[in-house]
């Protein structure tokens, strides 16, 4: 799982019928200085490129989120359906500790 900061979200006129129920957000993937200073820090945005994530736990713009990418974003689905990342966890607080060896 990795963490992100919520800065949108993404609207569309048609959606898949699989898809109903959720929505999609756009979110910056945190990088290694983020996740040394913890939510305490103000938010920014990282250098990685932003991705869409379908979220159906009700992110929302400003909160950090734990998402998962590839295969496993369509486990949770019956049938197989086009989800390259999803939401699946919403994230209260922080403790990290980096290794120092």
């Amino acid at each position: 799982m990795k963490l992100g900061t919520v800065i949108g979200r993404v609207t569309f006129s048609k959606l898949e019928p699989s898809l109903i129920g959720g929505r999609f957000l756009v979110i910056s993937p945190w990088s290694r200085e983020q996740y040394a200073a913890g939510l305490a820090a103000p938010t920014s945005m990282s250098k990685e490129p932003s991705l869409v994530v379908y979220d159906d736990l009700g992110g929302g713009v400003g909160q950090v989120i734990g998402y998962e990418e590839g295969r496993e974003a369509a486990q949770p689905f019956p049938k197989p359906t086009p989800v390259d990342a999803i939401n699946a966890a919403l994230v209260d607080e922080i403790f990290y500790q980096p290794w120092k060896g």
